[in-house]
Order: C-alpha cells, then structure tokens, then sequence
C-alpha cells in the first residue's frame, strides 16, 4: 500500500504477510508510523484514495480475495463479515444519530432485520458490553456518553452482525488504565464465546504480553519479526523489538530513574537506507546492514524475523 505525496511515493505497507486464524488473538505492534494501521485499513479497503492505492498483493478471506471484490460485494463483507472497532469513538460514531439507531443500523442492512427488530437486538447488545441501563441509554447520543461507554458502543456496532474477523486500531489507546482493562477483557470475552478471530493493533506491549497468542512487529512498512507472544517476548530475534522490550517501565529493576529508549528516530519512508531501514538505529548493525536488506528467516520454531544479527540479538537477551 502506497501514498502519491509531494515528497513522492511513500510505501507505507511493504510484503507484508500474515494469516490470523478462528479464536486466535493476533497482536501487531510497533511505533506511530510502522504501518500499522494503513495494514488494518489495507484489509478493510478503507484507504483514501488518492491519494492511497493497494498496488499488488492479495487479502484472502473466506476464500475469496477481497482486492478482487466489487465495490458492493466489500460493502457486504464490512460490518458483515469483518468489524472494526477504531481509535477515538467520536470521531467513528454520528454526533446527530442516537446510540440506537447507529447499533441497529448494519442490523438493518446486513441482517435485514426491521426497524423494531433492529432496535430490540441493539438493546441487548448493549446490554452485553456492559453499559449499565442500556435500554434508556438507547436514546442518547454520542457526547452524552463518557469514552469508556463510546468504546462500549463502537464493540457493539462491530459485533453485531457476528463477524468472523475482528479488528482493533488502538482501541484503548485513548482510555484510562482501568477502563482500558475493562474493555481488553470484553473484546477477549466476546471473542472466545463466538470464536471470532481478533487482532489487537497497538502500541502497548503490556497488552500484547497479557492477550495475545501471536506477535507481528512492524518497523517501516514490514514486518520485521513474528511468532508467539512468548516466544518474542522470552527469545527476541530483531534489536528493534528487544528495543521495543527494554523501553517498557519496570517498576522491579534498578535504574537510577532513568527509562530506557532506542537512540535515533524512525526513517523517512521516502527516503529509507539502502540496507535494514533500523540500521541507523541499531546497536547490532555490522556492514552487511548496510548494504542488504534482510528477508524474515527462520530463528525458532513458528518464529521468524528480519535481521542479519538475529544470533547475536537472542544471544545477548540469556
């Protein structure tokens, strides 16, 4: 997936590949700027375009390739098939139209369902993501919620026409601690009761550890390691992600106060290095990154990464 911008093509989603199967939790992770989000649009088919465009590739999804689809038949599969669930509700969510209406809405269209139908069936998917008096909260609108409740509402309109794919950009991002918890543990609830596939995408690497059953890491575009949530967290194969690792506060180690971060800054997509785009940043980097781009291979058992020094990475992490 590429963007036309005046600084030229930006290639903001690179051979990416990844499968997420039934009942499975898939967690893709990474800095503002991976690609993380343009992979999640990428498969909804939500790219603004222009100035965006999918230029090649395939997106395989109840055996069907939803590139090839029409604009009508990814209308039916949107909501129907696949639900999103997105940053900041108030933004998703229409400030003019009751809770009610807007939860009864895909019901209408992808259930054809009446209108009391419709709205009976909101009200107890309200009730089901835990918003308390759900049934006279059917009536108020977007600003009369607080955010906890919004993201309440934004589960129930994804989960109403029983997708088998769930996806959450940042869900919480914009949450409390708390609340954020509240909700992790709903998405995970609802998941495993209808064995709907999930993925997580986020930059919270707590969540992640607690959640998911996979990892996708994400650094300029691609994916630059993934296998289980164990696996990448116990036996780390990229510097970017045991980077990524260190930098999370631990209240149990010592020091000095200081919180550890990875040097440099994220490369200009329109301009990347010839070699590792994370070379720049890279404690690892021999001359080889420098001139190559390293494929994923293989470091593990279901686990692969991108990275000439992967050895020496898991070596120094024992």
């Amino acid at each position: 997936t590429q963007f036309h911008t005046s600084s030229g093509v930006i290639k903001a989603v690179n051979d990416v590949s990844f499968t997420v199967n039934e009942g499975e939790v898939l967690a893709i992770v990474g800095e503002s700027g991976c690609g993380k989000s343009v992979s999640a649009l990428s498969v909804m088919r939500l790219i603004p375009t222009p100035p965006g465009e999918i230029t090649s590739g395939q997106i395989f999804f109840g055996g069907r390739d939803l590139l090839k689809l029409s604009n009508q038949e990814m209308q039916e599969v949107r909501g129907g098939q696949i639900g999103m669930i997105f940053q900041e509700p108030m933004t998703s969510l229409n400030p003019v139209m009751t809770i009610g209406s807007q939860i009864a809405e895909p019901l209408k269209i992808h259930k054809n369902l009446s209108k009391d139908q419709a709205l009976d069936k909101a009200a107890e998917l309200l009730e089901s993501v835990g918003v308390p008096d759900a049934r006279q909260k059917m009536d108020d609108y977007p600003h009369q919620m607080s955010g906890g409740q919004r993201q309440r509402v934004m589960i129930a309109i994804a989960m109403s026409c029983d997708p088998k794919l769930l996806i959450a950009d940042e869900a919480t991002t914009a949450l409390d601690v708390t609340v954020q918890a509240q909700i992790l543990e709903l998405l995970i609830k609802i998941t495993e009761e209808s064995r709907t596939a999930l993925v997580i995408i986020t930059h919270n690497l707590g969540i992640v550890a607690r959640y998911a059953n996979r990892v996708n890491v994400m650094y300029a575009g691609r994916i630059r390691e993934s296998g289980s949530a164990i696996d990448v967290y116990k036996n780390s194969a990229h510097p970017y992600t045991a980077g990524l690792l260190s930098s999370v506060p631990n209240l149990m180690a010592s020091t000095d106060g200081k919180l550890a971060s990875i040097e440099g800054e994220i490369p200009d997509l329109a301009n990347l290095p010839r070699g590792c785009a994370f070379e720049p940043r890279c404690t690892f980097a021999q001359d080889r990154c420098r001139s190559e781009d390293p494929l994923l291979q293989e470091v593990g058992s279901e686990h692969i990464a991108a990275c000439w020094e992967a050895e020496k990475v898991q070596g120094s992490l024992k």
